[in-house]
Protein backbone atom coordinates (compact mmCIF):
# COMPACT_ATOMS: atom_id res chain seq x y z
CA UNK A 1 0.00 0.00 0.00
CA UNK A 2 1.53 3.11 -1.16
CA UNK A 3 1.79 5.98 2.33
CA UNK A 4 -0.27 8.59 0.52
CA UNK A 5 -3.38 5.95 -0.18
CA UNK A 6 -7.03 7.36 1.47
CA UNK A 7 -7.52 5.72 4.57
CA UNK A 8 -11.21 6.02 4.00
CA UNK A 9 -11.27 2.36 3.81
CA UNK A 10 -10.34 2.22 7.54
CA UNK A 11 -13.46 4.06 8.68
CA UNK A 12 -16.06 1.11 8.67
CA UNK A 13 -13.33 -1.07 10.37
CA UNK A 14 -13.22 1.73 13.54
CA UNK A 15 -16.99 2.48 13.61
CA UNK A 16 -17.18 -1.31 13.55
CA UNK A 17 -14.98 -1.55 16.44
CA UNK A 18 -16.05 1.70 18.54
CA UNK A 19 -20.00 -0.13 17.78
CA UNK A 20 -18.52 -3.43 19.78
CA UNK A 21 -16.88 -1.46 22.67
CA UNK A 22 -19.99 0.75 23.32
CA UNK A 23 -21.95 -2.14 23.25
CA UNK A 24 -19.30 -3.49 25.63
CA UNK A 25 -19.67 -0.56 28.04
CA UNK A 26 -23.50 -0.49 28.14
CA UNK A 27 -23.75 -4.24 28.59
CA UNK A 28 -21.40 -3.66 32.15
CA UNK A 29 -24.22 -0.77 33.05
CA UNK A 30 -26.48 -3.88 33.84
CA UNK A 31 -26.51 -7.45 35.19
CA UNK A 32 -29.12 -10.35 33.81
CA UNK A 33 -32.60 -10.43 36.15
CA UNK A 34 -31.26 -7.37 38.02
CA UNK A 35 -33.11 -4.81 39.02
CA UNK A 36 -36.58 -6.24 39.07
CA UNK A 37 -38.08 -4.88 41.67
CA UNK A 38 -38.21 -1.42 43.70
CA UNK A 39 -34.47 -0.50 44.79
CA UNK A 40 -34.02 0.94 48.34
CA UNK A 41 -31.52 3.63 49.64
CA UNK A 42 -31.41 4.17 53.30
CA UNK A 43 -30.04 7.80 54.88
CA UNK A 44 -29.84 8.17 58.52
CA UNK A 45 -31.25 12.12 58.20
CA UNK A 46 -34.42 13.60 58.34
CA UNK A 47 -35.84 14.37 54.82
CA UNK A 48 -34.35 18.10 53.48
CA UNK A 49 -30.97 17.60 54.27
CA UNK A 50 -27.99 17.50 52.37
CA UNK A 51 -27.40 13.64 52.33
CA UNK A 52 -31.17 13.40 51.71
CA UNK A 53 -30.54 15.73 48.24
CA UNK A 54 -27.15 13.72 47.27
CA UNK A 55 -29.59 10.45 47.91
CA UNK A 56 -32.44 11.24 45.72
CA UNK A 57 -29.76 12.71 42.76
CA UNK A 58 -28.14 9.13 43.04
CA UNK A 59 -31.68 7.43 42.76
CA UNK A 60 -32.54 9.00 39.51
CA UNK A 61 -29.61 7.83 38.15
CA UNK A 62 -30.12 4.58 39.06
CA UNK A 63 -33.77 4.87 37.33
CA UNK A 64 -32.82 6.56 34.61
CA UNK A 65 -30.42 3.79 33.75
CA UNK A 66 -31.96 0.91 34.83
CA UNK A 67 -35.85 1.89 34.51
CA UNK A 68 -37.04 0.58 38.17
CA UNK A 69 -38.34 2.92 40.78
CA UNK A 70 -35.76 3.66 43.87
CA UNK A 71 -37.01 5.04 46.71
CA UNK A 72 -34.78 6.67 49.59
CA UNK A 73 -35.79 5.60 53.14
CA UNK A 74 -35.02 8.27 55.90
CA UNK A 75 -34.17 6.60 59.27
CA UNK A 76 -32.83 9.82 61.58
CA UNK A 77 -31.54 9.18 65.30
CA UNK A 78 -28.72 7.90 66.64
CA UNK A 79 -25.44 9.78 64.74
CA UNK A 80 -26.83 7.52 61.89
CA UNK A 81 -26.90 4.27 64.11
CA UNK A 82 -30.98 3.23 63.70
CA UNK A 83 -30.21 3.18 59.64
CA UNK A 84 -26.71 1.43 59.96
CA UNK A 85 -28.40 -1.52 62.14
CA UNK A 86 -31.15 -1.45 60.08
CA UNK A 87 -29.02 -2.01 56.90
CA UNK A 88 -27.15 -4.93 58.95
CA UNK A 89 -30.34 -6.76 59.07
CA UNK A 90 -30.69 -6.83 55.44
CA UNK A 91 -30.72 -9.08 52.68
CA UNK A 92 -27.13 -8.97 50.47
CA UNK A 93 -29.36 -8.76 46.72
CA UNK A 94 -28.52 -5.48 45.70
CA UNK A 95 -32.48 -3.64 46.73
CA UNK A 96 -30.97 -2.54 49.52
CA UNK A 97 -28.77 0.33 50.04
CA UNK A 98 -26.74 2.44 52.49
CA UNK A 99 -25.60 5.56 51.39
CA UNK A 100 -23.56 7.22 54.57
CA UNK A 101 -20.90 9.48 54.86
CA UNK A 102 -17.59 9.54 57.00
CA UNK A 103 -20.08 8.93 60.21
CA UNK A 104 -20.34 5.34 59.30
CA UNK A 105 -16.93 4.26 59.90
CA UNK A 106 -17.32 6.88 62.84
CA UNK A 107 -19.68 4.39 64.14
CA UNK A 108 -17.55 1.53 64.40
CA UNK A 109 -14.32 2.94 65.16
CA UNK A 110 -16.30 4.34 68.28
CA UNK A 111 -17.76 0.83 68.74
CA UNK A 112 -21.44 2.31 68.85
CA UNK A 113 -22.17 -0.62 66.89
CA UNK A 114 -21.43 -3.96 67.52
CA UNK A 115 -20.08 -4.69 64.38
CA UNK A 116 -17.47 -4.70 62.08
CA UNK A 117 -18.25 -2.06 59.07
CA UNK A 118 -16.01 -3.26 56.71
CA UNK A 119 -16.97 -6.94 57.14
CA UNK A 120 -20.23 -6.30 57.37
CA UNK A 121 -21.05 -4.20 54.43
CA UNK A 122 -19.26 -4.19 50.90
CA UNK A 123 -18.68 0.05 49.59
CA UNK A 124 -19.70 0.32 46.24
CA UNK A 125 -19.51 3.41 45.00
CA UNK A 126 -18.22 7.22 46.01
CA UNK A 127 -20.72 9.69 44.71
CA UNK A 128 -19.98 13.01 45.91
CA UNK A 129 -18.15 15.33 48.58
CA UNK A 130 -18.24 18.32 50.03
CA UNK A 131 -16.69 20.81 52.80
CA UNK A 132 -18.37 21.59 56.14
CA UNK A 133 -19.66 24.78 56.94
CA UNK A 134 -19.28 26.85 60.30
CA UNK A 135 -22.78 28.84 60.60
CA UNK A 136 -23.57 31.10 63.57
CA UNK A 137 -26.97 32.58 64.96
CA UNK A 138 -27.32 36.53 64.11
CA UNK A 139 -27.19 37.07 67.43
CA UNK A 140 -23.86 35.91 67.93
CA UNK A 141 -21.45 39.22 67.21
CA UNK A 142 -18.86 36.84 66.59
CA UNK A 143 -17.76 37.14 62.70
CA UNK A 144 -14.78 35.34 62.03
CA UNK A 145 -13.18 32.39 63.91
CA UNK A 146 -10.48 34.43 65.81
CA UNK A 147 -13.65 36.87 67.07
CA UNK A 148 -15.22 33.50 68.28
CA UNK A 149 -12.36 32.26 70.17
CA UNK A 150 -12.38 35.22 72.06
CA UNK A 151 -16.01 35.36 72.45
CA UNK A 152 -15.85 31.86 73.70
CA UNK A 153 -13.67 32.96 76.36
CA UNK A 154 -15.97 34.66 78.85
CA UNK A 155 -18.90 32.92 77.39
CA UNK A 156 -18.81 29.36 75.85
CA UNK A 157 -21.01 29.04 73.00
CA UNK A 158 -23.23 25.65 72.24
CA UNK A 159 -22.59 24.07 68.50
CA UNK A 160 -24.42 21.65 66.99
CA UNK A 161 -23.56 18.84 64.13
CA UNK A 162 -25.56 17.31 61.52
CA UNK A 163 -24.12 13.65 62.59
CA UNK A 164 -24.93 13.06 66.07
CA UNK A 165 -22.51 12.20 68.90
CA UNK A 166 -19.71 10.40 67.26
CA UNK A 167 -20.16 11.62 64.17
CA UNK A 168 -17.92 13.63 61.46
CA UNK A 169 -19.14 16.73 62.71
CA UNK A 170 -18.40 16.14 66.51
CA UNK A 171 -14.92 14.60 66.44
CA UNK A 172 -13.90 17.59 63.86
CA UNK A 173 -15.01 19.91 66.20
CA UNK A 174 -13.75 18.36 69.52
CA UNK A 175 -10.15 18.60 67.02
CA UNK A 176 -10.79 21.96 66.61
CA UNK A 177 -11.63 22.77 70.60
CA UNK A 178 -8.20 21.27 71.23
CA UNK A 179 -6.58 23.00 68.75
CA UNK A 180 -8.16 26.66 69.41
CA UNK A 181 -9.00 26.27 73.15
CA UNK A 182 -12.10 27.32 72.36
CA UNK A 183 -14.73 26.98 74.70
CA UNK A 184 -17.85 25.06 72.59
CA UNK A 185 -20.29 22.86 74.21
CA UNK A 186 -21.73 20.06 71.88
CA UNK A 187 -25.64 19.86 71.40
CA UNK A 188 -27.37 16.84 69.51
CA UNK A 189 -30.25 16.38 66.94
CA UNK A 190 -31.35 14.00 64.81
CA UNK A 191 -30.28 15.59 61.50
CA UNK A 192 -29.52 18.46 59.97
CA UNK A 193 -32.25 20.14 59.17
CA UNK A 194 -33.72 20.30 63.03
CA UNK A 195 -30.16 21.59 63.93
CA UNK A 196 -30.56 24.29 61.59
CA UNK A 197 -34.03 25.03 62.85
CA UNK A 198 -32.54 24.82 66.09
CA UNK A 199 -29.63 27.25 65.36
CA UNK A 200 -32.10 29.58 63.24
CA UNK A 201 -34.10 29.49 66.27
CA UNK A 202 -31.72 30.71 68.68
CA UNK A 203 -31.61 27.45 70.79
CA UNK A 204 -27.66 27.05 70.21
CA UNK A 205 -25.05 29.91 68.87
CA UNK A 206 -23.60 27.86 66.10
CA UNK A 207 -23.97 24.94 63.95
CA UNK A 208 -21.70 23.03 61.35
CA UNK A 209 -23.72 21.01 58.25
CA UNK A 210 -23.01 20.22 55.12
CA UNK A 211 -22.16 23.04 52.11
CA UNK A 212 -25.65 21.99 50.87
CA UNK A 213 -27.57 22.63 53.61
CA UNK A 214 -25.47 25.82 54.46
CA UNK A 215 -25.76 27.30 51.08
CA UNK A 216 -29.67 27.82 51.27
CA UNK A 217 -29.79 28.41 54.84
CA UNK A 218 -26.87 31.57 54.57
CA UNK A 219 -28.39 32.39 51.23
CA UNK A 220 -32.28 32.85 53.16
CA UNK A 221 -30.10 35.23 55.68
CA UNK A 222 -31.07 33.53 58.60
CA UNK A 223 -28.00 32.40 59.23
CA UNK A 224 -24.23 33.76 59.17
CA UNK A 225 -21.55 31.63 57.49
CA UNK A 226 -18.44 31.69 59.58
CA UNK A 227 -16.07 29.54 57.50
CA UNK A 228 -15.68 26.81 55.24
CA UNK A 229 -14.24 24.11 56.59
CA UNK A 230 -12.65 22.74 53.49
CA UNK A 231 -9.44 23.25 52.24
CA UNK A 232 -10.65 25.35 50.05
CA UNK A 233 -13.62 27.57 49.69
CA UNK A 234 -16.96 26.47 48.91
CA UNK A 235 -18.32 26.64 45.06
CA UNK A 236 -21.55 28.19 45.91
CA UNK A 237 -20.03 30.22 48.93
CA UNK A 238 -16.76 31.71 47.22
CA UNK A 239 -16.28 34.84 49.34
CA UNK A 240 -16.46 32.75 52.54
CA UNK A 241 -13.40 32.31 53.97
CA UNK A 242 -11.87 28.53 55.21
CA UNK A 243 -10.80 27.61 58.35
CA UNK A 244 -7.13 27.36 57.00
CA UNK A 245 -7.61 30.99 55.97
CA UNK A 246 -8.49 31.94 59.33
CA UNK A 247 -5.60 30.92 61.55
CA UNK A 248 -5.84 26.92 60.92
CA UNK A 249 -4.11 25.59 58.11
CA UNK A 250 -4.39 21.82 57.28
CA UNK A 251 -7.58 21.83 59.44
CA UNK A 252 -10.61 20.73 57.47
CA UNK A 253 -14.38 18.57 58.14
CA UNK A 254 -15.31 17.29 55.21
CA UNK A 255 -17.62 14.33 53.87
CA UNK A 256 -17.79 11.84 51.23
CA UNK A 257 -20.93 10.14 50.57
CA UNK A 258 -20.66 6.59 49.68
CA UNK A 259 -22.77 3.82 48.38
CA UNK A 260 -23.01 0.23 50.74
CA UNK A 261 -24.22 -3.13 50.78
CA UNK A 262 -24.79 -6.21 52.37
CA UNK A 263 -21.68 -7.90 52.63
CA UNK A 264 -22.21 -11.03 50.07
CA UNK A 265 -24.10 -9.26 47.17
CA UNK A 266 -23.04 -9.92 44.05
CA UNK A 267 -20.02 -8.39 42.49
CA UNK A 268 -21.82 -8.32 38.97
CA UNK A 269 -24.50 -5.88 41.12
CA UNK A 270 -21.61 -4.04 42.48
CA UNK A 271 -19.47 -3.22 39.29
CA UNK A 272 -23.06 -1.98 37.37
CA UNK A 273 -24.01 -0.32 40.33
CA UNK A 274 -20.04 1.56 41.03
CA UNK A 275 -20.55 2.67 36.81
CA UNK A 276 -23.85 3.93 36.64
CA UNK A 277 -23.49 6.06 39.60
CA UNK A 278 -19.36 7.35 38.82
CA UNK A 279 -20.75 8.00 35.03
CA UNK A 280 -24.09 9.90 36.34
CA UNK A 281 -21.94 12.18 38.45
CA UNK A 282 -19.58 13.23 36.32
CA UNK A 283 -21.44 14.15 33.71
CA UNK A 284 -20.88 17.90 32.90
CA UNK A 285 -24.28 18.96 33.71
CA UNK A 286 -24.66 16.85 36.99
CA UNK A 287 -20.85 18.51 38.22
CA UNK A 288 -22.12 22.03 37.28
CA UNK A 289 -25.67 21.18 39.01
CA UNK A 290 -23.56 19.98 42.36
CA UNK A 291 -21.16 22.83 42.02
CA UNK A 292 -24.22 25.33 42.00
CA UNK A 293 -24.81 23.20 45.70
CA UNK A 294 -21.22 23.67 47.30
CA UNK A 295 -20.75 19.91 46.16
CA UNK A 296 -18.55 17.57 43.86
CA UNK A 297 -18.50 14.12 42.74
CA UNK A 298 -16.32 12.25 44.45
CA UNK A 299 -12.76 11.02 43.09
CA UNK A 300 -13.77 7.69 41.01
CA UNK A 301 -12.49 4.61 42.64
CA UNK A 302 -13.52 0.64 41.75
CA UNK A 303 -15.25 -1.22 44.31
CA UNK A 304 -11.73 -2.29 45.49
CA UNK A 305 -10.08 0.65 45.62
CA UNK A 306 -12.63 2.20 47.54
CA UNK A 307 -12.55 -0.62 49.94
CA UNK A 308 -8.78 0.06 50.24
CA UNK A 309 -9.21 3.76 51.24
CA UNK A 310 -11.84 3.34 53.55
CA UNK A 311 -9.64 0.49 55.33
CA UNK A 312 -6.49 3.07 55.35
CA UNK A 313 -9.09 6.24 56.78
CA UNK A 314 -10.48 3.84 59.26
CA UNK A 315 -6.69 3.18 60.91
CA UNK A 316 -6.36 6.76 61.02
CA UNK A 317 -9.55 7.16 62.54
CA UNK A 318 -9.52 4.81 65.34
CA UNK A 319 -5.80 6.78 66.36
CA UNK A 320 -8.05 9.96 66.51
CA UNK A 321 -10.62 8.90 68.70
CA UNK A 322 -8.13 7.45 70.75
CA UNK A 323 -6.14 10.80 71.16
CA UNK A 324 -9.21 13.08 71.75
CA UNK A 325 -10.59 10.75 73.97
CA UNK A 326 -14.17 10.50 72.91
CA UNK A 327 -16.63 8.50 75.23
CA UNK A 328 -19.69 7.35 74.98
Amino acid sequence: MKLNQPLSWLLPVVLAHSAVAWAQDKAQDKVPGYPVRPIRIIIGVQAGAGADMVARVTAQLLIDKWGQNVVVDPRPGGGGVIATELMAKSTPDGYTILQSGDGLLFQSATKRVAFDILKTFDPVVASTQQPYILLANLSVPAKSVKELIALSASKPLTYTGSSGVGGTVHLGMEKLIKLSNMKLKHVAYKGSAPSLLALMGGEVHLGVTSAMSATTAIRSGKVRGVASMGLTRASSLPDLPTIGEQGFPGFKITNRYNLWVRAGTPRPIIQAMNRVVSDGMHAPSMVQKLANDGSEPAERMSPEQLRADLARSYVELEKQVKELGIKF
